[in-house]
């Protein structure tokens, strides 16, 4: 192994260097005045997310997949009710689905490793007009969107619901729009590794007013009021240390996703011609949450076994499809080819925004002598 070098997957510690001050002043001044959960820290925040994303509202909330679950509630989606979705992303996706009583409809995944729209076209259409999906969950995989305008002319055309999982894509946009006011509802993760990362879980749901409105009430218990519960509800609430840590981190977030897009647009570069390297959209800003190359078939695990061995850490998005996971499969099993392929052949790469350019070249280099090696032993 080499002992000279040692790259981690991912380095949260410069994003506090950066703004040491300001997350520590705005945290002594939350435990001054014991000021720990919702009140106006909570609605600054909200305010500032729904400016920033241009969306009408916003309600902050515990986690990613809190936000999924109450926005799914806040369209009415639950038992019985289907719910077109893709099998590659984070379990969270799926799980939310089926924790409000919904069944998941597996859709397979394009070159893009988005929602297809293509499969669903091929419906029955007498089944679409008189029992569609009550809504599409689509996932904006590793930074950047699905075509969304085809994906809401299809809900609309059958009266379908449409949530845009944006747990990778905060900062990213679509055709110019931000991410967040696009859909009927959008849900975010503040997930530490996140683009906008909080230092613990936190999330949030955007939309409009009324919708966004039926979020807070089921965040907060299902309550309208302190005294009065409307619905059973979750306690799901964002607490106001990590939301004055995602506000003070707010303030450079596309200045450090900017950087985040150089290197990856160097990794590109560099790579293109020796492994499948990300494709950009036409219509959206790629934000790159993952560096995610598509290794030729059968070479990843050793890949990453090499890099491992050269001291660079890498990690799998994802290594298991939902769709075939233990907890799902049974009731929900569908053959989806391209998200299985995918899931065998794809490895994500470090590329925080401050890794410094000797490792970039390192990360490179070592990428390019093993398939050199592989290439001269066959």
């Amino acid at each position: 192994m080499n002992q000279n070098i040692k790259i981690p997957f991912v380095d949260l510690y410069p994003q506090y260097e950066e703004i040491k001050t300001e997350i520590d002043l705005a945290i002594t001044d939350i435990i001054d005045r014991s000021d720990f959960v919702t009140g106006r820290t909570e609605e600054k925040f909200e305010r500032a997310i729904a400016q920033y994303t241009g969306a009408e509202d916003c309600a902050s909330i515990g986690s990613g997949t809190s936000a999924l679950i109450c926005a799914l509630k806040a369209l009415d989606v639950g038992p019985g009710d289907e719910v077109l979705t893709v099998g590659h992303t984070f379990v969270a996706t799926t799980e939310a689905i089926v924790s409000v009583g919904a069944k998941p409809v597996f859709v397979d995944i394009d070159d893009y490793y988005h929602f297809d729209l293509e499969p669903c076209k091929k419906f029955d259409e007498i089944y679409l007009e008189l029992n569609p999906p009550k809504a599409i969950l689509f996932v904006d995989l590793y930074g950047q969107t699905p075509d969304i305008d085809k994906i809401k002319k299809f809900a609309k055309k059958y009266k379908i619901k449409v949530i845009e999982d944006a747990a990778q894509s905060f900062g990213s946009s679509y055709k110019g729009k931000k991410v967040g006011s696009i859909v009927d509802l959008t849900c975010f993760s503040f997930n530490p590794v996140k683009n906008l990362g909080a230092m613990g879980n936190a999330g949030a749901v955007t939309g409009s007013k009324k919708l966004v409105n039926r979020v807070r009430m089921y965040r907060n218990h299902g309550r309208k009021t302190k005294v009065e519960a409307e619905t059973v509800g979750y306690n799901t609430r964002i607490d106001n240390l990590q939301a004055v840590i995602l506000q003070a981190k707010l303030k450079k977030i596309d200045e450090w996703l900017e950087k985040k897009r150089k290197i990856c647009r160097r990794y590109t570069d560099e790579l293109k011609d020796i492994v499948k390297c990300p494709k950009e959209t036409s219509w959206s800003y790629h934000t790159y949450y993952v560096y995610v190359i598509e290794t030729p078939k059968g070479t990843r695990d050793a890949l990453q076994k090499y890099l491992r061995e050269k001291g660079i850490a890498t990690k799998i998005h994802y290594e298991s499809p939902t769709h075939l996971m233990k907890a799902f499969k049974n009731e929900y099993t569908e053959k989806l080819p391209k998200t299985e392929y995918i899931c065998n052949n794809v490895l994500s790469l470090p590329c925080y925004f401050s890794l410094p350019e000797h490792h970039q070249n390192f990360v490179i280099k070592a990428i390019k002598d093993f398939y050199l090696l592989a290439k001269h032993s066959v």
